[in-house]
């Protein structure tokens, strides 16, 4: 190479370094404080993995002013880390109407199927969905449903029970992955899995695949993620190729409970949308065309989306309270008086029993604020907005993020915070909670949709289980690890001893 070609090159990589420089002082020349980042990336390479997110989102909240705000770069984009529940009551409630969506996920033409689902949706597409879904998850819904995840949880029991009497502990882990992998292929896809037979059927085969991930699955979707139209060129999809799978099962049962066949499940009240009232059913009629139900094609993305959100995140939740539970003996004999109790005055385990029982909800809350299903939430900003209480404005496009697992765990909301103690979240204790400090399920109109099928599911769980034995700590299992994988964590084991308990 010649020398001018080196001066040129250097030339090149000077003009690039003082650019990088420049795109990154966007904070500072505001007063923001930041954490240290590197030049070109920001604080990507801290923030792209889960496992070093939360770990980060520590840092900048107790080091660098996150607890109430401070300033990140994604590559030179800047992005906003809030930790104040006042700023969080405004960003997530009050102004929702500048934060309605999520930084954006552009995907191939193979991930139709994702694309649709609510989770993705923005702007009216959203509210439109969200407006037809509600419904679909309201009590009287819910208590629709309650018999179907009953006989899962009972599936559940037997099979826990059968399998202590061999082993000397059981690997509730994936115990509480086939409940519920059984219970979504039941109410969301209308059909028998039998996840605790003794032989794998194609479903279940087919949800491990498509929850497996290797290196080669997660460059994919980073791929995509980064650069959408360039993977659209060469059709590289995001989600598995598995999805086409799930879409196959859902239309074919669409098309048998359009011949009639029901079962009050989550599809048939997604159904239930495609047949307006006679109202409706005017074409001519402007404020009709809103009111639309939803098309096959969308049902079939919410009951992926079904799985996606609700396989391994509620079986997560089980299995962190079943280890709180077991390791904290005192707590769960006194959750084991209440059910008992609620058996008695209902006559079995009914839904208003379950959700009567205050330290059962107690628990459950009190799990998920020590292992919150999202690490962290967010949301874009998509007009100028001033952060309320400062001279700080922020450009449309910027992307607003709260460090859910660090102010669950912050001592200045909760006393003690590495603690399991549920009685937080009793009704004569609830007050002394701040609001805008627990958010498990997420907060505002954005929230999740299925948190109240998810805790049904989960109550339903723990009730028939400790009813029927006492679980214990494995030798060698007294702490668990968590495993943070692409967008979602995991205990990397929970092995407990079921100790069957004696009819009374």
């Amino acid at each position: 190479m010649t020398i001018e070609t080196w001066l040129l090159a250097g030339l090149v990589l000077v003009l690039a370094w003082a650019y990088s420089r420049w795109k990154h002082s966007y904070w500072s020349s505001r007063g923001v404080p930041t954490p240290p980042f590197l030049p070109f990336i920001g604080h990507l390479h801290k923030t792209a993995l889960l496992k070093k997110r939360y770990t980060f989102d520590m840092e900048a909240y107790y080091n660098y002013g996150g607890s109430k705000f401070c300033g990140l770069y994604s590559f030179h984009k800047p992005c906003l880390l809030v930790g104040d529940p006042e700023l969080l009551k405004h960003i997530f409630v009050k102004d929702f109407d500048c934060f309605t969506g999520k930084k954006p996920l552009k995907l191939t033409k193979r991930d139709r199927v994702i694309t649709d689902t609510l989770v993705l949706k923005t702007g009216e597409e959203w509210k439109r969905l969200r407006s037809i879904m509600s419904p679909t998850f309201s009590s009287g819904r819910m208590k629709g449903m309650f018999p179907l995840v009953c006989q899962k949880a009972d599936d559940l029991v037997s099979f826990c029970l059968r399998e202590a009497r061999t082993k000397s502990s059981l690997d509730m882990k994936h115990n509480f992955g086939r409940f519920t992998l059984d219970t979504i292929a039941s109410c969301a896809f209308g059909i028998e899995c039998n996840a605790f037979g003794e032989e794998k059927s194609a479903f279940c085969e087919k949800v491990d695949a498509f929850f497996k991930i290797s290196t080669a699955s997660a460059m994919r979707k980073v791929f995509v993620s980064l650069a959408p139209q360039i993977a659209n060129a060469f059709n590289i999809q995001f989600s598995s190729p598995t999805t086409s799978f799930f879409e196959e099962v859902a239309l074919k049962t669409i098309a048998a409970r359009k011949k009639g066949s029901r079962r009050g499940d989550f599809l048939d009240l997604l159904l239930e949308t495609q047949s307006p009232s006679d109202g409706d059913k005017d074409p001519g009629n402007q404020s009709s065309k809103s009111k639309q139900g939803l098309d096959d094609p969308t049902i079939v993305s919410q009951c992926v989306v079904f799985l996606i959100a609700g396989y391994g995140t509620t079986a997560s939740a089980l299995s962190y309270t079943a280890f709180l539970l077991a390791k904290y003996p005192e707590a769960q004999e006194r959750l084991r008086r209440e059910l008992h109790e609620v058996v008695e005055e209902h006559g079995d385990v009914t839904y208003q029993g379950i959700m009567e029982a205050k330290f059962l909800d107690a628990c459950i809350m009190e799990t998920l604020r020590l292992y919150p299903t999202s690490v962290y939430l967010e949301r874009m900003c998509e007009r100028n907005y001033r952060i309320p209480g400062t001279d700080l404005t922020i450009a449309p496009g910027t992307v607003v993020s709260c460090p859910v697992w660090t102010v669950h765990r912050d001592p200045k909301y909760w006393p003690e915070p590495e603690e399991f103690r549920p009685e937080r979240f009793l009704p004569e204790n609830k007050a002394n909670i701040a609001n805008f400090t627990h958010m498990p399920f997420g907060v505002g109109p954005r929230n999740c949709i299925a948190q109240r099928f998810a805790l049904m599911e989960a109550k339903i769980a723990l009730a028939k289980l400790l009813l029927a034995s006492d679980l214990r700590l494995a030798p060698g299992c007294e702490n668990v690890t968590v495993s943070f994988g692409f967008g979602s964590h995991t205990p990397k084991a929970v092995n407990l001893i079921l100790k069957p308990l004696k009819d009374e």
